[in-house]
């Protein structure tokens, strides 16, 4: 089988591996669909995220969705044929945080396309079968591999306690950005701003609906979204990783109000003004990946409450990887994705 494979940075190889067999509790996907991630650039760009390095060649790639080719001995919740989308982080299942059923914190997780686990720009994975999640017909596999962006914005609204009447202001465009939008939306929030300087990304989060769209180089956060006295929205959600829009967050919530932080950006440590945190009585939140979201996610991709493809702006053949990764470093693209035919996979 194919598999496009990192060797260093900004080199992206297309190699033959030898296809997988699954284990007991495995089934083996032809994958059809991948997302370019932001952190695949990352990777792609600088060889490394913060501690996590490629030291050794790797496979990119875990937004993923295809088809299951064969399942394990022990596998009875899924047959040959079935669509599925997976779930990319398989923790330990052991620990403290597994069985509370924060799995996202596991210390013993394996995540895809994170040194050194291979991901899924290749043409077939074995995965257990309790992570990878059946996709009902309405549901195309683009838009499987998405339930993984999607996940991220179910998280996030989660942990802002997102719900029926509030206000939400999200720092930034990108993928994460607009589904957390969207995410909000769909859990009952009936005013959403978009703070985004990138014109194109702005006028997209205005397309999808957003209540109003805000460029915070021109104009000033704040006081658009009303955050001058005790107005201003309920949460606010940080999706980019830029210490003046993780302040801009902070000083826009209302007194008691939450700012969920998604977005890693290349500083780790910011200053903060702990007696507005006080005063105000701020909740400040982190969102790390996601746990127990993805049937949540492909139920709203199913109902049509989030239209996750319409954030794609080009599809690339997997032979393109590389190619792909160049084209998606352009700032004012939203989404790239990997297809591979069904008949090659």
């Amino acid at each position: 089988m194919r598999a496009a494979v990192l060797h260093e940075p900004d080199r992206i190889e297309l190699e033959d591996r030898e296809a997988p067999a699954p284990g007991p509790d495995e089934v083996v996907v032809d994958v059809g669909a991948i997302g370019i991630c932001g952190s695949d650039l990352h990777y792609y760009e600088h060889g490394r995220i913060g501690d996590y390095v490629v030291e050794s060649p790797l496979v990119l790639g875990h937004e993923s969705a295809g088809v299951v080719a064969a399942v394990g001995s022990d596998v009875e919740s899924h047959s040959v044929g079935d669509r599925v989308a997976l779930e990319p982080g398989v923790p330990c299942r052991r620990c403290e945080y597994c069985r509370s059923g924060r799995y996202n914190l596991c210390p013993d997780v394996t995540f895809m396309a994170t040194p050194p686990d291979d991901g899924a720009f290749v043409e077939s994975v074995a995965w257990p079968a309790d992570y990878a999640f059946t996709l009902p017909d309405a549901v195309s596999l683009t838009e499987g591999a998405l339930a993984e962006p999607v996940s991220v914005g179910v998280h996030a609204c989660r942990r802002g306690d997102v719900g029926a009447g509030d206000s939400v202001l999200v720092t930034g465009a990108g993928p994460i950005g607009l589904l957390a939008a969207d995410v909000a939306e769909a859990f009952g929030a009936t005013e959403v701003t978009i703070s985004e300087p990138v014109d194109r990304k702005r006028e997209i989060a205005a397309d999808r609906g957003a209540t109003r769209t805000v460029d915070p180089v021109a104009d000033d956060v704040q006081s658009a979204v009303g955050g001058t006295g005790d107005g201003g929205p309920d949460v606010a959600i940080e999706a980019t990783g830029d210490p003046a829009a993780l302040q801009d967050c902070i000083d826009s919530v209302r007194r008691g109000g939450t700012v969920v932080c998604v977005g890693l950006g290349a500083e780790s440590e910011l200053s903060l003004d702990v007696v507005d945190l006080v005063d105000d009585e701020l909740t400040l939140a982190g969102c790390f990946r996601y746990a127990n979201t993805y049937p949540t996610a492909i139920s709203l991709l199913a109902d049509g409450q989030i239209d996750a493809a319409g954030l794609v702006d080009f599809e690339a053949p997997l032979e393109e990887t590389a190619d792909a990764m160049e084209r998606a470093l352009d700032p004012t693209l939203v989404k790239g994705m990997i297809e591979i035919d069904e008949a090659d996979a």
